[in-house]
């Protein structure tokens, strides 16, 4: 065992190997289903809002939004690892889920209770809003391991996806509608993203409950509940331990580094291509939710095709082959010049989107111990969060260098992924199963090779 797990307590156990029940796993995919509203609105009506309504200035509006991301994103890097050490050392996910989660929802409800004027609450809420949301992908990611085994682990992952897509265009439809007929029922532009806002906040807080109320840390409550401030100490050292003998995991030291580079490409497309089609494809807001629907209707279907070319054909294998897509499109987005383009573009992107990040997941769950699964799930949070905040900064850099060329902006974010992609390259997955087996063994000082 790594150095790491001695600040553990000693009456810790590994949680079971066999997987969850099937309520279990339903409760941890209705999670991806509750959050998913936040992702597709946040990329619609959040973006719309701060850029057109609470600062409507174009050049402000351009900074804001990538500014109040990037933010966030330090911010629950810097917390990830130490959420999941704490997690784990009080086996207490199920209550940082909860704690995480809701508060989340109840910021984007008060974000949109806040007078559009108010900026000096509304930005604030946004980055609680969004660095919570991150927060409580810690102890949710770090469930995925106890409910599941080797077997199931891709099938479980990419269903989360899959309800999560659907869940995300549920929410996204019902505003494309309404906002399709706004003139009609008199609602202003404001009036319109609030609505939204709120719907996004109610969604994710009230999806939620059932990942709350049914998943159960494995293995009972510890024999001494930790206070919180030497929770928190017990954490931060812990965390330094880990990360100093980080070196004694070695595929999975080189899995996150290579997933915090593609990772942060794939963030920056996400969270920055309505830019794009909103600037330089002249796209409404109406047309951004319908382009955003549509992505999400295919990356559905997409998402369980791709964990299913990873059963058959390797997730290593898989998961280059999509990092291949990602490295094309946005030379791509240079040569094209119509909204019909883009849209064909949009289907590429969704056939890969779902897919990586569900082979990522499971990668990272059959590389890691299932003693330490909240833990390492908070390093791989943290990875793919670290350096999150240069993707936006980049392609606001390049864009406003540029004179707002968003499409060289886009192209900027191509280093991502070939970084990614390169470094993903050298690992070995088998190698890390076993490093993650050796390091579960049930003697708690033995050494980790």
């Amino acid at each position: 065992m790594m150095a790491a797990a001695s600040t553990v307590p000693q009456q810790c156990e590994p949680p079971p190997a066999a997987p969850g029940s099937r309520a279990e796993i339903f409760a941890w995919t209705m999670y991806d289903w509750a959050n998913s509203a936040y992702s597709t609105l946040l990329i619609t009506v959040v973006l719309h809002y701060v850029q057109k309504v609470v600062a409507p200035d174009e050049a402000t509006g351009a900074v804001l939004f990538p500014a109040c991301i990037s933010v966030s994103m330090l911010i629950a890097a810097a917390l990830s690892p130490i959420v999941g050490a704490m997690a784990d050392a009080n086996r207490s996910k199920r209550r940082w889920l909860a704690g995480t989660a809701l508060p989340g929802a109840a910021a984007a409800v008060l974000m949109a209770a806040a007078p559009s004027d108010a900026t000096w609450l509304i930005l604030p809420l946004f980055v609680v809003m969004s660095t919570l949301f991150d927060l409580a992908l810690v102890p949710y990611n770090g469930f995925l391991p106890e409910i599941t085994d080797e077997r199931t682990i891709n099938r479980v992952s990419t269903w989360g996806f899959a309800m999560g897509y659907l869940g995300g265009s549920l929410p996204l439809l019902l505003v494309a509608l309404v906002v399709g007929h706004s003139e009609d029922i008199g609602l202003s532009d404001a009036a319109m993203d609030r609505a939204g806002i709120l719907l996004l906040g109610l969604w994710w807080g009230l999806f939620s409950l059932p990942s709350i109320l049914v998943l159960r840390d494995r293995g009972g409550p510890p024999a001494r509940r930790e206070p919180l401030n030497r929770a928190a100490g017990i954490a931060v050292r812990q965390v330094c331990r880990t990360l100093k003998n980080l070196r004694s995991f070695p595929v999975l030291l080189l899995f996150l580094l290579a997933y915090l580079f593609y990772n942060d490409g794939i963030a920056t497309v996400v969270t920055q291509a309505n830019t794009l089609a909103g600037k330089d494809f002249h796209y409404t807001l109406a047309e951004m939710c319908w382009l955003t629907l549509w992505i999400q209707w295919i990356a559905l279907p997409a998402s369980l095709i791709v964990g299913w070319l990873a059963d058959h054909l390797g997730r290593k294998p898989t998961l280059l082959a999509c990092l291949a897509v990602w490295i094309v499109l946005p030379v791509i987005v240079m040569f094209i010049e119509s909204k019909e383009h883009l849209l064909y573009l949009a289907v590429v992107l969704a056939l890969v989107m779902g897919g990586t990040q569900a082979v990522s997941r499971a990668i990272m769950g059959s590389i890691t111990p299932p003693r330490h699964a909240a833990e390492f799930f908070g390093f791989f949070n943290l990875s793919g969060k670290a350096a999150s905040f240069l993707g936006p900064a980049l392609f606001a850099l390049v864009a406003g260098l540029s004179g707002g060329q968003t499409k060289l902006a886009a192209l900027s974010i191509v280093v991502f992924f070939l970084l990614g992609a390169g470094l993903f390259s050298r690992v070995d997955v088998k190698a890390g199963r076993r490093q993650a087996l050796d390091a579960d063994s049930p003697t708690p000082d033995a050494p980790t090779h």
